[in-house]
Formats: structure tokens, sequence, C-alpha cells
């Protein structure tokens, strides 16, 4: 397993904190999602994933899934920042 920071803003913290998407979408993948926020700035917001095999998260992201996930959950791509532990 590897572990993987993913950072970037979102809409309405409430409503991202409170969607399933995030489990519906990693969850088939094996990845598994813990979440965070800024304190000072609660729509800027943090995700830590245990993923099996990080070369394919690029490409998981880059599907309409994923679009589709993203938009649902109000995130705002633009500011998307992936950092794998070294």
């Amino acid at each position: 397993m590897a572990t993987v920071l993913v950072s970037h803003e979102v809409e309405d913290f409430d409503k991202w904190l409170g969607s399933s998407k995030r489990e519906e979408f990693f969850g088939p993948h094996g990845i598994t999602v813990r979440t965070f926020k800024d304190q000072k700035d609660p729509n800027r917001v943090a995700l830590i994933l245990e993923v099996p095999d990080p070369s394919v998260l690029p490409e998981i992201l880059a599907t309409d899934e994923a679009a589709a996930a993203m938009k649902h959950d109000g995130v705002r791509p633009e500011t998307l920042a992936m950092l794998e532990e070294a």
C-alpha cells in the first residue's frame, strides 16, 4: 500500500463531508480514505489515501466517473494537488 495526500478546495464543506461519493468512487479500487479540513478555511480539505497501486491513481481521477463525483461533491478540480509518500 502506498500513502497519497490529496488536497483541494470545495464549495461547501458540510456537503462534501456528508457525501458518500468518495467511498463509492474509491472503494471499488481498494482505496481507503481519511478526510481533513483546514482549521482556517473549512473549504480547503485534504485526503489521505491508502492506495494499492499509486500508478493508477492519475488514470482513475481522469475518468468521467471521477469528474461526476467531484462535481457532485463540489470539488474545485483546478485546486487539486497530490503528494505521494517518499
